[in-house]
């Protein structure tokens, strides 16, 4: 087996510059590392990670939630399997996706992206993360669940604590010390008010959560507080990061900007190029039941994989100019692209392919609408150069734009 004495470490300071020259040698000469720090074995390869995230042998499995999401969110849906699984998906899928999507929280999108958008539309300029993309998706999460708004500033706190402890790859203890804090917050805060909902439904995601049941089974107090936790976590952080960086990658490409400018449908193309060529999430852990060869050699039973979605997600033996940003590449297919069926990685595959895809599909194309809409003329603040920041979860920190204001 390969190993990782001539690839930066995926804990050093030049991968978090930039991770791509590395994941490029990964794939290439050492798809297999046994990385110390972390205690576990990294893959790159498209087929490798496409293989773990597919499993149905239950080689590959979640145990490892119970140490890496448990302590913040609590017992989650994640880390269920089997029939157990499927009965708590079935619970909460509905909300995300056909009638209750569109019809109840379509809305809800829309209202949330144009009162973001009045804020600033006026103005000239604005700083999209700052002033858009980080509000957005937990705004539109907040108004689903029928929480208040009001309570941003804690939403956000929050899952950046969350994702934090998530990516926590070095074992900072202040760092697992605040996710650990963030799980009795947020259970101090949703409890209450589950109870509450469970006596007063209204037609909010919180209330269809307690009401649900499927074969006789309903959830906790605690299942839907930690499905809350999740989706506020996930939603929020990969939503956010996924529209700084559709329009970072548009930016850059502005030959791609006018097209998806006059043509609106190719925003579904430009947010699956987003997904494959800059994802939100650059690694998922799982768990290995049993022995197993991959590319470099075997992963022991009762092992960590960590799979990198941002290296098998630019596999030049699964993409065409594997690092070129390409709306218009005929080896991605945009409309599969927010299912089980996707052929990149961002989202995962198999029985846990993200529930909220297309929630997040939904938001992104609301959003990039609006915001063309109101800034027809979008371009980069003079001198600014986009760069991406984060290793566990990556997008731009910052991205001021510049526009002539509409009527």
């Amino acid at each position: 087996m390969a190993t990782a004495e001539q690839i930066p470490d995926i804990l050093s300071p030049e991968f978090a510059e930039n991770p791509y020259p590395a994941y490029r040698t990964m794939r290439e000469s050492a798809p297999l590392i046994w990385h110390e720090a972390t205690k576990s074995y990294i893959i790159s390869r498209y087929d490798d990670v496409e293989r773990a995230f597919k499993d149905k042998e239950s080689v590959f499995t979640t145990d490892n939630y119970d140490w890496q999401l448990e302590p913040v969110h609590g017992k989650t849906i994640l880390q269920l399997s089997g029939r157990e699984h499927a009965v708590r998906r079935a619970l909460v899928a509905p909300a995300f996706r056909g009638g209750d999507l569109r019809d109840k929280f379509q809305p809800v999108i829309e209202r949330n992206s144009r009162e973001l958008i009045d804020t600033f539309r006026h103005t000239g300029s604005v700083d999209l993360v700052e002033a858009y993309a980080t509000r957005f998706p937990v705004n539109v999460i907040a108004d689903m669940l029928g929480l208040d708004k009001a309570d941003h500033g804690r939403f956000h706190g929050w899952y950046t604590a969350v994702i934090a402890f998530l990516g926590n790859l070095s074992g900072d203890p202040e760092v697992a010390a605040a996710g650990e804090r963030t799980r009795v917050e947020f259970a101090e805060y949703m409890l209450p008010i589950i109870r509450e909902r469970r006596d007063h439904l209204g037609d909010d995601l919180l209330s269809t959560l307690c009401a649900a049941e499927v074969d006789g089974v309903r959830m906790s107090d605690e299942d839907i507080k930690a499905f809350c936790s999740l989706l506020l976590a996930a939603g929020g952080e990969t939503t956010d990061k996924a529209i700084a960086s559709i329009f970072a990658n548009l930016l850059l490409h502005p030959e791609q900007l006018a097209a998806v400018r006059r043509d609106r449908t190719l925003i579904d193309r430009a947010f699956a190029e987003t997904l494959r060529f800059t994802p939100p999430v650059h690694m998922i852990m799982r768990q290995t039941a049993a022995d197993v060869e991959l590319s470099g050699g075997t992963v022991p039973a009762g092992s960590t994989v960590t799979c990198l979605i941002g290296a098998a997600n630019r596999d030049g033996s699964r993409y065409r100019e594997p690092d070129s940003f390409d709306i218009f590449r005929d080896d991605l297919t945009a409309t599969t692209a927010f299912s089980a069926a996707a052929d990149h990685l961002a989202f995962a595959l198999g029985r846990h392919f993200c529930v909220g895809a297309l929630l997040a599909k939904a938001e992104v194309e609301t959003g990039i609408n609006q915001l063309l809409d109101a800034m027809p003329d979008i371009r980069l603040a003079e001198g600014f150069d986009p760069v991406e920041q984060g290793v566990f979860t990556r997008g731009p920190q910052s991205l001021p734009v510049e526009f002539t204001p509409v009527g």
